[in-house]
């Protein structure tokens, strides 16, 4: 007898039956649903009991199609027993679908073989749920090209299940045909193939931008006496001192890359990482725990925090510990920093290093040492290198200099560029410049910033300019700030105006007021002399020279400060100069201090003058010290006079020098007389 025409559909969805596992048969399980409202229409308001009931009776009458439906079902329950002789009868009829389920009853009794014979019949006849059981139980053999074979046949008459397992096959072959059959399942409802399909297209979008995954980041560079982590990193994060320029407290980096929303389809053709977000939300929406954590990331990126924290949440619910892990940041971000700590302490409990790493940033900002001490530990012991890298800045800050050197020397053989790093830092700092320079080549190499930087500083020290440029410009061109000021100052050494202005202009842009303000001299170089103010002539704008010297000031540059001052002065706003000069003299400028010293002269509060006179005079201002002298005349203070001239003799320059000389002979004639 031939077998029954296509009565059957696959009920569920997910992976292939696993043996002996309890409920594993519902994957590939058929029944005969059509059968049952084509029998009766009161079947829609029956009770399970009462449909088994009335499918035991017509079974029993010999009708195939109950004998199907009630093998099914009892399969679906667990009742092999029961089910074997119901599904052999109807098997006997020609039900296909009886066929298939009793390949999954033999399989799950450890019949493998016989199953596949059973599945063989039913997929030859047309079954898709078959034909996929068939597949997979070749491929669990080793025989791809049956599995194949099969898989293809499930996938074409539309399975899902058949598709995915298709595309896997494929995509572990690297062939490219398996991103046309995980979209196929995907489309079809399967969850699984719709986040590996992002996740293809994903990857595929950063590979063509040259930028990392969905869901990396890069830390900052650098290492201090405050321990931190960042998210879903590879390198630790916390920044501190290097060669040149000490502490360096540094934000630690935002998660990485996301993208928008919309229903599939909708996405431009070409646009893989829009459809990637399409994707994972599809399979987020069905429950798909690391869906919904990439899609958190991306609407995070986003800039969508409330929506990225309720799949992070929803994901976390679900077990997944990297997106408790991500929750925590976003609810720390929010200022929720005891919540973060709840979500860090869940992630951090299921393994996930870097939420560890987290509550040891987290109690070390608390002052809480041991505390931090336990969770870097504990990071490390689940196996994420900031850890040993974060107790080493921990040990750092406490001054345990030898065992910070330990921890540093464990994470940077474990490959940790920013501990290799530190560690040449504190060898540098204990005078074995020898030592640290392997490491800080090493951690260069690696791509640490800082590392390549403290370089060009070990090779200026050598007075190896050349080396020490290669260094600097390498480190500039990754965008750190002093490196592009040593590379600026470098080319204006070497006359090269339009590349030092460049440089300068980056390394200010970065914050640098020493840049800024060499950068603002290279400007005002340029300026042609200003002319007499003109009678009622509108104040002029402030030039981009002017700009940069007030950052540099407000920064605190002193001779920015002092450069300021005297563009106020040299435009009659005294109250501005004399707000610089304040600034600058209560620095520590000598001219600032002198320049204030006019300034108050000229508006008549000569006392006041006098003493900020007196600090530049000390300070080795000459002509600070000649001023003082001259006041000293006036008042009749002789002796006074003739030693400010003995001080401005010594300072110079030559004509203040040589005019204090003279003064200083006139008082001598005075007291003598």
């Amino acid at each position: 007898m031939g077998f029954m025409g296509d009565r059957a559909t696959l009920l569920e969805t997910g992976r292939f039956v696993q043996r002996h596992a309890k409920n594993a048969a519902d994957d590939i399980i058929e029944a005969a649903g059509a059968v049952d409202a084509a029998v009766d229409t009161t079947a829609e308001t029956e009770t399970e009991t009462e449909t088994e009931a009335r499918h035991r009776r017509a079974a029993e009458n010999g009708d195939a199609a109950s004998m199907s439906v009630l093998g099914a079902l009892l399969l679906r329950r667990g009742d092999l027993d029961g089910a074997e002789p119901y599904l052999r009868g109807a098997t006997a009829e020609g039900d296909r679908a009886a066929a298939n389920n009793l390949g999954v009853l033999l399989h799950q009794r450890g019949y493998a073989d016989e199953a596949a014979g059973w599945w063989r019949v039913a997929a030859v006849a047309g079954s898709a749920a078959a034909a996929h059981a068939l597949g997979r139980h070749h491929r669990e053999r080793g025989d791809e090209p049956a599995a194949e074979y099969w898989l293809r046949q499930a996938a074409e008459q539309g399975h899902a299940l058949g598709a995915y397992a298709l595309a896997d096959l494929l995509e572990h072959r690297s062939d490219v045909g398996a991103e046309r059959w995980l979209r196929a399942a995907a489309e079809r409802g399967h969850r699984e193939a719709a986040y590996r399909l992002a996740r293809t297209l994903e990857r595929r979008a950063a590979g063509a931008a040259g930028g990392p995954v969905t869901g990396a980041a890069t830390a900052p560079h650098g290492i201090g006496a405050g321990a931190g982590t960042d998210r879903r990193t590879d390198e630790g994060a916390g920044a501190g001192p290097n060669a040149a320029t000490g502490e360096r407290p540094d934000e630690a980096a935002r998660p990485a890359a996301r993208t928008g929303t919309g229903a599939v389809g909708t996405v431009p053709p070409g646009d893989d990482l829009a459809e990637a977000e399409q994707w994972f939300r599809q399979a987020a929406a069905r429950g798909h725990r690391r869906a919904a954590l990439h899609l958190g990331a991306i609407l995070e990126k986003r800039g969508e925090l409330k929506e990225a924290g309720r799949w992070y949440l929803s994901s976390a619910k679900a077990g997944e510990a990297k997106a408790a892990c991500a929750l925590g940041f976003l609810l720390r971000d929010a200022g929720d920093e005891e919540s973060a700590a709840v979500w860090w302490l869940r992630a951090a409990q299921d393994g996930d290093g870097n939420a560890a790493n987290a509550l040891g940033a987290l109690h070390a900002a608390r002052g809480e040492q041991q505390t931090a001490e336990r969770w870097y530990r504990a990071a490390m012991d689940a196996g994420d290198v900031n850890g040993a890298y974060n107790l080493g800045l921990l040990c750092a800050a406490q001054d345990r200099t030898q065992q910070a050197e330990q921890w540093y020397r464990r994470a940077a053989y474990a490959g940790h560029r920013e501990a290799a790093n530190a560690l040449a830092v504190l060898l540098l700092q204990a005078g074995d410049a020898g030592g640290a320079e392997p490491w800080f080549s090493k951690a260069a190499e690696a791509g640490s910033v800082d590392a390549a930087f403290n370089l060009g500083i070990l090779y200026a020290g050598r007075d190896d300019d050349r080396t020490a440029l290669r260094w600097y410009e390498r480190a500039a061109a990754a965008g750190h700030t002093e490196a592009a000021l040593q590379v600026g100052i470098a080319c204006l050494r070497d006359g090269d105006e339009q590349s030092a202005e460049r440089y300068l202009r980056c390394a200010a842009g970065g914050g640098s007021p020493e840049a800024a303000f060499r950068l603002a001299t290279v400007l005002d170089a340029r300026r042609p002399e200003p002319g007499p103010p003109a009678l009622g002539a509108s104040r002029e704008e402030k030039s981009e020279c002017e700009e940069w010297y007030e950052r540099a000031a407000q920064q605190g540059h002193r001779r920015a400060q002092v450069r300021v001052g005297m563009l106020a002065a040299a435009r009659g706003d005294v109250a501005e100069a004399a707000h610089w000069y304040r600034e600058a003299a209560e620095a520590g400028s000598r001219n600032g201090a002198f320049n204030l010293g006019l300034l108050l002269a000229r508006e008549g509060s000569e006392r006041e003058a006098a003493l900020w006179w007196t600090r530049a005079a000390r300070a080795g201002h000459g002509r600070a010290a000649l001023r003082l002298a001259l006041l000293a005349a006036r008042r009749g203070e002789l002796t006074e006079g003739r030693r400010w001239c003995a001080r401005a003799v010594e300072l110079g320059p030559a004509e203040v020098a040589e005019r204090a000389a003279r003064l200083s002979e006139a008082l001598h004639q005075e007291l003598t007389a």
